[in-house]
């Protein structure tokens, strides 16, 4: 049993349609000359059959019993290797379509992730979907094609001789009848391809019109408009209907000139072959032969034309396809690597801070957006990630290190609950990476790691009786004690623990936590109620010494991902949503979520975003849809969330803004001002008047 598609497509050669063609050739070369074979040995079983029941017809007229049994005899094997042989080509062929059709839907999807943003910038969503919706087809029917091409020369061939042999008049009729039928007809094929082509034009753009009306249709419905769009719609439509008629006329023709001209050959073949007989040139046994071999170069016949036509489609469709395959991305990476830190843009000047949540503020929304393209590496410029260049890192590392989430992102087809945690989360790091993150965070002061990788103690400075802390901790919790990706134990997890340092004492100021973050009265850490996390009481979550140095860590365990699910949708208030579904988190999804409001759809995105926990999350306008009192639970606890990680909100939402650690606000595309949002409605009239909209 073949599998397909194929694990890896290969590298395709887009040099020209051919060579992507011949290309495919070569990757399935096996099964290709298998079903060459196959087919050109059932055509070659049908070219003799003819010649034996020839000698049949002769045996009878003589009647010869023994030759009759024997030319039966080999007449009925015919028949079985004919069978056998059909069956396996017919098999193999589909095979062969199958191959090639999935693999270029294989290419074309990869490059369509590879392209990204580029993608609808170069080429349209009707021209990608006609490339699914009929180019795919046009190739694999090339190499299908091939198998009963190539096997029906094979049989020309072979009945051409066969009658030379017996009748040189009639096998020189038939040796230059073929290919004078065969070019009666190629002048049609011209007309036919030059309409079909204007079809798929025509498909390709009521494709696009239809995509954007479903994606627009709630704002449609909302001005009244349509059916505005309707009308065009149809227009549209019926355009194509005429296209694909013009397209019908000239098949019509091209089916019946198939029929005709074999027909008149066939005609003068069995009329010249009927004078011999009848004077006694050849016996009756083979002007039956001459008949039969003139209809069954029927089907030969149409195969060279049907030949000649999808091989022309199908260098048609390649160019369409190596079209999208030779786009180059316009954002690329390197191979650099970076540690992480602090993530800035320079132009702007917008900087994020590691642990913080920072909030961009812009007086013109299109500047927001262009920061966080820049700082997500969706768009060119001087962006930095700690000592690195963001351009030099490969273009995956930066996407799952760095997550951009806005409103243009779309849920996908499919379970709700495997559309919304896309992404594998993985907190256990490899033990020198754990290592190196806890030398860094405690100041070299030395973290060790056990056999497996997990912290065991730390030293320095009151280290000590923090490590047996944390070894008590990670004990209750199943042994684990989770690092995030610079050494802390991470805090944003449900049923995480907060080492209690009044207890532990060894220097640190009073246990207390170096100034806690104004949050409307509440802590800015996580609540301990079921399952929600326990509270923090310092914005980074962690204590301090005299000297101001992290000396302790939030320990948690590694969550269930249930649990994951189950905080990510609190913190983005969804809860009402999966309870409202038949099936929950199980319900299947309709193309792009559109059973769900703007303001659902939103949350539901903010979800997905929570659950990828990226090292570096910038979150443009994630409250934008919702009401006012989900917009402030959701800020709170938002906040509470990614405390201790890094974080951007692009927004201009006062809720949002009091509940982040800093803000930036921005102007002209460059920062203006920066401090807490309280902070700058008292010291920058400019912040003031964006956030509060001009009203006092």
């Amino acid at each position: 049993m073949r599998s397909l598609p194929e694990a890896d497509p290969g590298v395709p050669d887009i040099r020209s349609p051919l060579r992507y063609l011949w290309w495919n050739a070569r990757r399935q070369a096996p099964s290709l000359l298998a079903g060459i074979g196959f087919a050109t040995l059932w055509w070659l079983v049908q070219a003799l059959m003819p010649a034996v029941l020839g000698k049949g017809i002769e045996a009878v007229t003589a009647k010869d019993t023994g030759a009759l049994l024997t030319w039966a005899s080999i007449l009925l094997g015919l028949g079985l290797l004919q069978a056998f042989t059909g069956v396996m080509r017919h098999r193999l062929a589909v095979y062969n379509w199958l191959a090639a059709a999935y693999r270029t839907v294989q290419l074309t999807a990869r490059q369509a992730a590879r392209l990204g943003a580029t993608l609808p910038k170069r080429i349209s969503t009707g021209e990608v979907v006609s490339v699914g919706n009929s180019d795919i087809a046009h190739i694999g029917s090339s190499m299908d094609i091939l198998l009963r091409g190539v096997g029906s020369v094979v049989a020309i061939v072979t009945v051409t001789v066969i009658l030379i042999s017996t009748s040189l008049p009639l096998g020189l009729l038939v040796l230059f009848g073929v290919p004078i039928m065969a070019l009666a007809v190629s002048p049609l094929l011209r007309p036919l391809h030059r309409r079909q082509a204007r079809q798929r034009e025509l498909s390709g753009e009521l494709s696009t019109r239809a995509a954007d009306i479903v994606a627009g249709l709630r704002v449609l419905r909302g001005v009244g408009g349509e059916q505005v769009f309707a009308g065009r719609y149809r227009e549209e439509s019926q355009r194509v209907r005429q296209a694909g008629v013009g397209v019908a006329r000239v098949e019509s023709v091209l089916e019946g000139a198939q029929i005709v001209l074999p027909g008149i050959l066939i005609a003068i073949v069995t009329g010249i072959g009927a004078s011999f007989a009848v004077a006694g040139e050849i016996p009756t046994g083979q002007l039956v032969s001459f008949y039969l071999y003139a209809v069954f170069l029927i089907g030969p016949l149409r195969t060279l034309t049907e030949m000649a036509d999808k091989l022309t489609k199908g260098h048609v469709a390649a160019g369409r396809v190596i079209r999208i395959l030779s786009i180059e991305p316009e954002i690329k990476g390197g191979d650099g690597s970076s540690a992480g830190g602090v993530l800035r843009d320079s132009y702007s000047g917008v900087t994020l801070q590691p642990g913080v949540v920072t909030a961009v503020a812009a007086n013109a929304p299109e500047d927001a957006i262009a920061i966080a393209d820049r700082l997500g590496r969706y768009a060119s410029g001087d962006v930095t990630f700690g000592a690195a260049d963001l351009g030099t890192l490969p273009l995956d590392e930066v996407r799952r290190r760095i997550l951009v989430a806005d409103n243009a992102a779309r849920l996908f087809t499919g379970r709700l609950r495997d559309e919304l945690d896309v992404r594998a989360h993985t907190l256990s790091l490899e033990p020198e990476a754990t290592r190196t993150g806890l030398e860094r965070s405690s100041g070299g002061a030395g973290g060790q790691l056990d056999a497996a990788g997990e912290a065991t103690r730390l030293t320095g400075v009151g280290g000590a009786a923090v490590g047996e802390a944390c070894e008590r901790v990670g004990e209750r919790n199943g042994g684990s004690v989770p690092l995030d990706a610079h050494g802390r134990a991470d805090r944003a997890w449900p049923d995480a623990e907060v080492l209690d340092v009044s207890a532990i004492g060894d220097g640190l100021t009073g246990g207390e936590a170096a100034g806690p973050r104004s949050t409307g009265g509440e802590s800015a850490g996580m609540r301990s109620t079921g399952a929600e996390p326990v509270g923090t009481r310092s914005t980074g979550g962690a204590l301090t010494d005299g000297d101001g140095d992290a000396r302790s860590r939030v320990v948690s365990r590694e969550l269930t991902d249930d649990e994951r699910m189950r905080e990510a949708l609190y913190t983005a208030c969804a809860e009402d949503i999966i309870d409202a579904l038949p099936d929950g988190l199980d319900t299947w999804v309709a193309e792009a979520g559109r059973e769900f409001s703007g303001g659902q759809q939103q949350r539901l995105r903010l979800v997905r975003a929570l659950l990828a926990d990226p090292e570096v999350l910038i979150l443009v306008e994630p409250t934008s849809a919702v009401d006012a009192h989900s917009e402030a639970r959701i800020a709170e606890r938002l906040a509470r969330t990614r405390a201790g990680k890094t974080t951007l909100i692009c927004t201009t939402s006062p809720l949002v803004l009091d509940r982040t650690d800093h803000v930036i606000y921005v102007e002209n595309g460059r920062v203006l001002a920066e401090g807490t949002h309280r902070q700058l409605l008292d010291s920058s009239p400019e912040y003031a008047a964006t956030v509060t909209r001009g009203e006092d």
